[in-house]
């Protein structure tokens, strides 16, 4: 079999998103019944349905490639350089089930270990935000770049939520000292508006590879960088800082200082 270009990838990956957001929608704002996983994250039929849906499409077009799912499991690829799709149905179900419109569906795909495309797609908001390796980072069509911000004392940093940093915790005290405003639009939200030049700083002191899938290229394609906490950039690292790309040597300042 020929391999595919990325555009054509691209090309699959945008419908597939779109089908998925369709189908969450239909359960958004609707008092949908949720569980409770083992970690105590809340899970809902829209989250299963959708990664089904995602899985069936990978499948029917793609049966060679390997598929990585939040809420099904591992599918091998027939090689380790082989393509592999990472899918988080829902990113932000907490968000989801209270009816805020802040969660996506989020798509990132492999080669090997190497990222190639992302995908984050925001239904309710009827925003997507997708990139591929050299290929720039697109919001709804049109190119999307990270801020001119280039002064700590200016930025606006996110993160997920305030009472996940654990030891960390010195290290978030730090940089609210040292940046000017600190929002909770966290989740894959965040990372959106670091890549779309609103906001300069988003972090989480744990991520999933499911979680962080998607937003190594899309940052590196819109001028930021996506790391883990030590400054590798990697999707693998269990943690995540982005950044708009100029403010990433004083941050990391802060954050070897704090925590190393």
């Amino acid at each position: 079999m020929t391999e595919p270009t990325l555009s054509t990838l691209l090309d699959f990956a945008l419908d597939a998103v779109h089908q998925i957001g369709r189908l969450t929608l239909g359960h958004f704002q609707t008092q949908v019944d949720q569980e409770r996983k083992a970690d105590n994250t809340p899970v809902t039929i829209a989250d299963k349905q959708a990664e089904e849906k995602m899985r069936s499409l990978i499948t029917k077009y793609w049966p060679d490639h390997g598929i990585i799912g939040e809420e099904f499991g591992n599918k091998s690829p027939q090689s380790e350089d082989g393509y592999t799709w990472i899918i988080d149905p829902i990113d932000g179900t907490k968000s989801f089930v209270a009816g805020v419109p802040f969660y996506a569906n989020l798509l990132g795909l492999v080669k090997g270990k190497e990222p190639v495309l992302g995908i984050a797609n925001f239904p309710a908001l009827a925003d997507m935000l997708y990139a591929t390796k050299g290929g720039g980072c697109y919001w709804n069509g049109r190119s999307a770049h990270t801020s001119s911000v280039n002064q700590l004392k200016e930025a606006l940093l996110l993160t997920s939520g305030l009472n996940y940093f654990g030891d960390k915790q010195e290290t978030w005290n730090q940089l609210i000292k040292a940046t000017y405003i600190q929002r909770t639009w966290g989740d894959a939200y965040g990372y959106f508006l670091v890549a779309t030049g609103r906001a300069e700083i988003m972090l989480d002191p744990a991520m999933y590879l499911w979680d962080s899938a998607p937003f190594q290229i899309i940052m590196e394609e819109a001028g930021g960088t996506f790391t883990d906490w030590k400054g590798i950039p990697t999707i693998y690292g269990g943690n995540a800082i982005a950044t708009n790309g100029l403010l990433y040597e004083p941050l990391m300042e802060i954050v070897k200082k704090s925590w190393g």
